[in-house]
């Protein structure tokens, strides 16, 4: 009888407990954010805030859709959504704006990435226009509002290499060699990425079947500023990127300078050659000309794969005899 006792008071007991822990109110720092959200009118959100676990006692951003858009998809997890919305540290409008073409933020939820694309003046996560930047900030949480929604992230969201839109086309297993000059290929391609010519190297991951294919090669390239502002028709340059580029061939500034005028190269364009146009050292008094473009910036990029240079605008068509 004393033990069927003891059994009922520790049951009664965790009842009690139980109901108290349940009557218990949100932590601050999850009320603070459902505040917010409620406010800006993100209704949808800010019901979800508790389940999602999003703390507004460290730094926050969230890219917030609205509650019209989450109607369009009904079997959507709100509190997922709201984990793959919000990434940790402060991100104002500005500093995405500056951002590399395509970086990848790990978001709340484990594993899930967001994409910030960017134009001159427009940012884009993962497809999505900010319509709203900077719509709420106070020094720990920034929200954004988002045209519509970022559908629920793949596992695969923060490998570029494994997403379907940038992804390498499968490759037969290669000796040692091969992978090494592909290695060194794929460095190019990241030093293009992080320094101002993300555009360009998001191009070379869409042609890296073809790329990959080459012995090595010289590429003339323009950065991401040139390509969104200048109003010469770089957009194009895009488009005829095989135009830019001399295959199985290492051109390096000490070589470019010292060819003479009239020297002409293949470009991955049938048909449509390249020729030094202007012989020169280089410098701004005598700079050397290909296409009549100047080659503003040498060697941007150098190894046994891969030689850079920076050019200002696209080549020009002009008439060259055939080789």
């Amino acid at each position: 009888m004393a033990t069927a006792a003891v059994m009922i008071y520790l049951l009664f007991v965790g009842v009690i407990l139980s109901a108290a822990a349940a009557a218990l109110p949100p932590s601050p720092s999850t009320s603070l954010i459902t505040a917010i959200l409620s406010t800006l009118g993100f209704q949808d959100l800010s019901t979800a805030v508790a389940a999602a676990n999003i703390s507004g006692a460290t730094p926050t951003t969230i890219f917030a859709p609205t509650d019209s858009s989450l109607l369009t998809c009904p079997s959507c997890s709100v509190p997922l959504l709201l984990q793959e919305h919000s990434i940790h540290g402060l991100y104002p409008f500005q500093f995405l704006r500056r951002l590399a073409f395509g970086t990848k933020i790990e978001s709340v939820a484990a594993d899930r990435c967001l994409t910030v694309t960017a134009s001159s003046a427009n940012v884009f996560i993962n497809g999505d226009e900010i319509t709203k930047p900077d719509y709420f900030n106070n020094g720990l949480i920034i929200v954004h509002a988002l045209q519509g929604f970022v559908s629920h992230l793949s596992p695969t969201s923060c490998s570029v290499e494994s997403m379907t839109s940038l992804s390498f086309l499968p490759q037969p297993p290669s000796t040692a060699a091969l992978f090494n000059r592909r290695l060194m290929l794929k460095d190019g391609m990241g030093w293009l990425r992080t320094n101002g010519y993300s555009i360009l190297a998001l191009a070379m991951r869409v042609n890296y079947s073809s790329l990959s294919g080459l012995k090595n090669l010289t590429l003339f390239a323009i950065d991401d500023e040139s390509i969104f502002i200048d109003g010469g028709g770089s957009g194009a340059y895009l488009a005829e990127l095989g135009f830019h580029i001399v295959p199985n061939r290492l051109l390096t500034a000490a070589e470019l300078v010292a060819l003479p005028r009239g020297t002409m190269f293949p470009t991955m364009i049938g048909g449509r050659n390249l020729m030094v146009t202007r012989a020169g050292d280089g410098g701004p008094l005598a700079p050397t000309m290909i296409n009549y473009v100047k080659v503003k910036r040498f060697d941007l990029v150098v190894n046994k794969r891969i030689v850079v240079h920076g050019v200002p605008t696209p080549f020009r068509r002009v008439n060259l005899p055939a080789m």
